[in-house]
């Protein structure tokens, strides 16, 4: 149940939007470069700028900050997508062996020299949705259970971490830096032109995921109460599947690994707008991008000019975050 039930049915998508917007303008204004809220504001909405801070907020910060939004997102309608499915509060997009099949794609991308602006993503992309297939099929052959994906998914992820770490090994200096910096979460944008694409894949992974909502909301209940109320199980739990492990190989690849955002961001809005897919989904969404938009901002501010990376930030601030809603949860709530 929400917190407040008749505050949050009417007031969470303002609330939402003015959360998205807040961490929109701390990305942009966050950075070893110090700008001010006026130059944001002439860089946005007055007449184009040839001036430094405008170059550095239309061409760095703001593909940057909406990268993160479109990460963030993809994460926690994920993370909230697998836990219906699986009917497990501490799954999250990582737990079905995505992150090893990116990493190990990745690696392995570098490791035989492909190391362009497109390379590493699709290498990613390949690895994780051919660790998802090969989770999936696993599953099936075994009777295809919430138990047997999360096992399935742990098996794939473990045997893609040994031959990672195999990889990382037997790699050179270099392309082990590169590796070990993108599996840390790099949301440096190297070519601004991929955020249509990545943009126009991941709407539609989640339209596919939100069409579902009626499924996931049955599939809570448990399959045989869900199955007696008419749906079919298997294919939901397939649609459902491959819709949001679309969404986390796509996120991986373009941002490397970036954990707690799908496991601490559905438990939030949960808490806060109650269980119900149709409004959790796009509530996790636009609350996952505004979570990770600025805790990529406190990454690229807190020991300026180094930069932090932001899985390193999303972990310290997620885990604490993760630890007060179980104590909250415990207390009744």
């Amino acid at each position: 149940m929400p917190l407040n039930p008749s505050i949050s049915r009417s007031t969470w998508l303002p609330v939402l939007v003015i959360c998205l917007l807040g961490a929109l303008c701390f990305s942009l204004w966050a950075g070893p470069l110090p700008i001010s809220v006026r130059d944001i504001s002439q860089a946005l909405f007055a007449e184009p700028s040839s001036s430094a801070h405008a170059a550095v907020i239309l061409k760095i910060r703001l593909p940057r900050a909406l990268l993160a939004a479109l990460v963030g997102a993809s994460l926690g309608s994920a993370g909230a997508a697998f836990q219906a499915v699986l009917r497990n509060p501490l799954a999250d997009p990582y737990v079905l062996g995505v992150s090893g099949g990116a990493a190990l794609g990745a690696v392995a991308a570098l490791s035989l020299g492909f190391a362009s602006v497109f390379a590493l993503p699709a290498a990613a992309f390949l690895g994780a949705t051919g660790a998802l297939a090969l989770v999936y099929w696993i599953a099936r052959a075994h009777r295809s259970t919430p138990h047997t994906l999360i096992l399935s998914g742990v098996m794939v992820g473990s045997f893609a971490a040994a031959l990672l770490l195999f990889l990382l090994w037997l790699s050179p200096s270099d392309p082990v830096r590169s590796a070990i910096f993108w599996l840390a979460g790099n949301l440096s944008l190297s070519d601004p032109g991929m955020l249509p694409w990545a943009a126009l894949w991941i709407f539609s992974c989640f339209a596919i995921l939100w069409s579902r909502y009626p499924a996931l909301d049955l599939l809570t209940q448990g399959e045989e109460t869900a199955a007696d109320l008419g749906l079919s199980v298997g294919q939901a739990r397939l649609v459902i599947f491959a819709a949001a492990g679309a969404l986390t190989a796509c996120a991986v690849a373009l941002a490397g690994l970036v954990g707690f955002v799908g496991l601490v961001v559905p438990h939030a809005a949960r808490l806060l707008w109650g269980p119900g897919h149709g409004r959790l989904l796009p509530a996790s969404a636009l609350l996952g991008a505004a979570f990770l938009m600025a805790a990529d901002a406190v990454s690229r501010q807190v020991l300026a000019p180094a930069e932090v990376p932001v899985g390193v930030v999303t972990a310290l601030l997620g885990a604490p975050f993760f630890l007060y809603l179980l104590r909250k949860r415990e207390g009744g709530l």
